[in-house]
């Protein structure tokens, strides 16, 4: 585990998670079902190490797409929610393709994102045109082959989770705007307004979708995105207290 790092190093008030209770932050996935095992093995490890009775383990969204495993990772979060308590936030990925089950003529946009591997992964070869009738025809054996636990976990994914003083969600907020009042397309898309922003929010935003070579540590935010797929690192943040570590 890397070294500890004060909250207040990250906001001018100390931030801190209620007392008694610990959180593990995994950042964007995308079908690496893999590095996804090593993590849970990391957190389980130091839940072994370091006994807390309340542990909840935040997962922020981009489960699929760009990697190879996007049916196994769906498959390993589902049954990791049987035995640990575990958040599970929807990311855009997850997003585009429910609307692609929707509107098979986004079939194009969604492979220019990595949705032909998660095709791929649940043994449906991607038409290789943008010919209407083969993008519906792609949609229907998605849908054949892709099961109802898996539409569903789709279906269900929360838009974002708040513990203490930080709030959990896939891309960011936008400034100005109230947490609780935040859109759907801000939540799970944007960028660079939220990037670029230095004002403080009422809690520290912990967020992925925007791909970093380590964690960036703003004093309003804190992004763990490290690009899994194309990097092999998937990051776990961990929330304590007062402090902050990394698996």
């Amino acid at each position: 585990m890397a070294r500890n790092i004060a909250a207040s190093e990250v906001q001018k008030e100390p931030a801190s998670i209620p007392a008694g209770r610990r959180i593990y932050a995994v950042g964007d996935i995308h079908g690496r079902a893999d590095l996804l095992a090593e993590t849970l093995a990391r957190i389980d490890r130091d839940r072994n190490e370091r006994p807390i009775a309340a542990a909840t383990e935040i997962f922020l969204g981009d489960y699929i797409d760009r990697g190879p495993q996007s049916r196994q990772v769906i498959d390993l979060l589902m049954a990791r929610r049987r035995v640990r308590d575990v958040v599970l936030l929807k990311g855009n990925h997850e997003a585009f393709a429910l609307q692609f089950l929707k509107e098979p003529s986004l079939l194009p946009e969604w492979k220019d994102v990595g949705g032909a591997n998660t095709l791929l992964s649940y043994g449906v070869t991607p038409a290789r045109s943008a010919d209407s009738r083969l993008a519906y025809e792609t949609a229907k054996a998605l849908h054949r082959a892709m099961p109802t636990t898996h539409r569903k976990f789709l279906q269900g994914l929360a838009l974002s989770f708040t513990c203490g003083d930080f709030f959990f969600v896939h891309a960011g907020v936008r400034p100005g705007i109230p947490l609780q009042t935040q859109a759907q397309q801000d939540l799970l898309w944007i960028r660079e307004d939220f990037l670029l922003c230095e004002e403080t929010y009422s809690k520290i935003i912990v967020h992925g979708h925007t791909p970093v070579y380590e964690p960036d540590i703003q004093p309003n935010r804190i992004n763990i995105d490290t690009g899994a797929y194309a990097t092999g690192k998937l990051t776990c943040l961990v929330l304590e207290d007062f402090e902050m570590s990394f698996l």
